[in-house]
């Protein structure tokens, strides 16, 4: 059909003008007062300014200014900054392929104007004037050369005026506040050799001074108390450096807002990311606690995309896997030599500054040597023997000694007895400890267990009559998603008709156990832990799980020797400070706090 032909046809499809494309653009761009923080400072940041101030009022509705002293613009280049599409930050296509600056879209001052009252007043160093623009509706009102200080302020006055329907959607003041607020603090971590400064109605809210030393910035955002208990990540793996800071396993939150992540100081949100810190925590911090975290990926530009979300507050990996077991790994490192004891009273200090006794100080990793016990075979294969675990065949001898790196909080242990058939109590050269025995032993068996399929693959022993379970529909659909995961810790399940399963086989090392009532356990956990509370099914749950069911009850009566040898195995383990689940297996109460409570110091 001809061109000229087609032209008669009536038409449904039209060209938006350039002011409601503005608005469209602006939708996507600025959600909130925190949307036109984050787009200006980033630019300021990208200007090469050292020191950053932000003012807003009323939570940001009323006024947003961001002053910076960084390069400026000229006049013409400040003209070009409001036009969309108009940008400093690349030049063509190739370029997106190796992005090392913060902004880039060329829209964010643009879409600011657009629905705002929005004012820029710039000077470049190497000029005499600088330029002010007043820009309403996304038009230029105002143009003119105008005495002005190095650098670049930006001023928005009545965001979303000309848009009501999204000026509706804003929160409180106080909500708005936060968001700005905890945005600015992300920002201080990322860069702290540059000086942040938040106003509010004219009160400071948040600064930080802007200094080489990145222990600055961890004090102005997280306090002094948290500050001095992070962990310093520094990691590489191939083409990935990890560096920042995490919080050792008793300090943690209710929620993930105390974790940011950058790549190449870009703040951004990533499941893999968030999944990764999650599993490095995952025997180590209890169920809905969440660490402190503030973790750095530098990785190169190739290998991240991050033009994949309007904001620039998501990015997309070429490898995805090596990015998750590198930042797991540098996590579990930074938290293997670090000591996490909780204590026994409220308001004290974990044990990581704790002081050593003058006559026996402990320096560096103590090399645990057991006590000699004379029965120390008998007590082993009675403690298994409550487990129901069969161990045929014993691992070999060490010839070197075994580096524990927190065996000096049982150095010199003395078992004093058994509290409500449920806590160990004990001395040590630290004071007076505290133990669940339920909890030790699962940390205890927890750790055999994972040696062992770490060996060699899990010993099977067949079952002379398979047994059936019957499950609901629920269970049923989630454990033949992982089935294999289940099979892989050595249960021989396998389905039985639509919502049931055989089981023909279980671990060699179950040995007498009742193992219907262990798998029924197993498999009601594996439920709840995979539907209600929306957490993976891996082999470290599984493995975890097993251990829980396994180990000693709270009840069961204990002999003193038993609970020496228990002791004695809870400090060959590598974390005897929580179980699996990440609840506490040792409460400790130091002598210095027995006697500052009976005033003695």
């Amino acid at each position: 059909m001809p061109a000229e032909a087609v032209e008669t046809y009536p038409t449904r499809i039209r060209l938006l003008e350039e002011h409601t494309v503005n608005r469209i653009a602006a939708g996507e761009v600025v959600e909130r007062p925190a949307s036109v923080v984050k787009e200006l400072v980033e630019n300021s940041i990208d200007a090469g300014a050292r020191t950053i101030t932000v003012e807003v009022e009323q939570g940001g509705k009323r006024l947003i200014r961001v002053v910076d002293d960084g390069e400026g613009m000229s006049p013409a280049d400040a003209l070009l900054s409001i036009q969309r599409h108009a940008t400093s930050k690349i030049r063509d296509a190739d370029d997106l392929q190796s992005i090392l600056t913060l902004g880039f879209r060329g829209e964010a001052l643009p879409s600011v104007a657009a629905v705002s009252r929005f004012e820029l007043l710039t000077k470049r160093a190497d000029l005499d004037t600088g330029m002010r623009l007043l820009v309403e509706n996304g038009q230029v009102v105002e143009a003119e050369e105008c005495a002005a200080r190095n650098g670049t302020t930006v001023t928005v006055r009545d965001l979303f005026y000309n848009t009501p329907a999204r000026l509706k959607f804003l929160k409180s003041v106080a909500t708005e506040l936060s968001h700005i607020t905890e945005l600015m603090a992300r920002f201080a971590l990322a860069f702290p050799e540059i000086s942040f400064r938040l106003l509010h109605n004219g009160q400071e809210i948040f600064a930080s001074q802007g200094s080489t030393d990145p222990r600055h910035a961890l004090l102005a955002v997280f306090g002094r108390d948290v500050a001095r208990e992070l962990r310093t990540i520094d990691y590489t793996e191939g083409h990935l450096r990890i560096t920042g800071y995490v919080s050792p396993p008793h300090l943690t939150r209710p929620t993930r807002a105390m974790q940011s992540f950058f790549v190449n100081r870009r703040l951004v949100r990533h499941r893999v990311l968030s999944k990764a810190l999650d599993d490095a925590y995952r025997t180590l911090t209890p169920e809905g606690r969440h660490p402190i975290a503030a973790i750095f990926l530098q990785v190169p530009p190739y290998s991240v995309d991050v033009n994949v979300h309007p904001t620039k507050a998501e990015v997309k990996f070429s490898h995805e896997g090596e990015v998750y077991h590198a930042v797991l790994n540098a996590v579990r490192q930074a938290l293997l030599q670090q000591g996490m004891i909780p204590s026994a009273l409220p308001g004290l200090q974990s044990g990581l500054g704790m002081p050593q006794p003058a006559e026996r100080p402990v320096t560096g990793h103590v090399v645990w040597q057991p006590s000699p016990l004379p029965p120390q075979e008998v007590l082993h294969a009675e403690l298994m023997r409550r487990a129901g675990i069969d161990l045929t065949q014993p691992a070999p001898a060490e010839t070197q000694p075994v580096v524990r790196p927190y065996a000096e909080m049982l150095e010199g242990f003395e078992v004093l007895g058994q509290l409500h058939r449920t806590y160990i109590i004990a001395s040590s050269l630290r004071g007076l400890l505290i133990i669940d025995q339920h909890v030790a032993h699962e940390r205890v068996l927890y750790e055999k267990l994972t040696v062992l399929r770490q060996r060699q693959s899990v010993p099977v022993q067949h079952l002379l009559t398979p047994l059936v379970f019957h499950l609901d529909r629920r269970t049923a659909t989630l454990l033949g998603e992982h089935l294999q995961e289940v099979q892989n810790m050595g249960f021989l399940l396998e389905p039985f008709g639509s919502d049931s399963v055989a089981l023909r086989g279980v671990p060699a090392w179950l040995g007498q156990r009742n193992v219907e009532a262990l798998v029924r356990d197993l498999l009601d956990e594996i439920s709840e832990l995979g539907v209600q509370r929306r957490l993976p099914l891996t082999d470290e749950t599984l493995v975890a799980t097993t251990a829980c069911k396994m180990a000693v009850k709270a009840g069961d009566v204990l002999s003193h020797a038993e609970m020496t040898h228990l002791l004695q195995e809870l400090a060959e383990t590598e974390n005897p400070y929580l179980c699996p689940h990440g609840r506490p297996v040792v409460l400790v109460l130091s002598i210095e706090e027995l006697e500052r409570r009976f005033k003695r110091a």
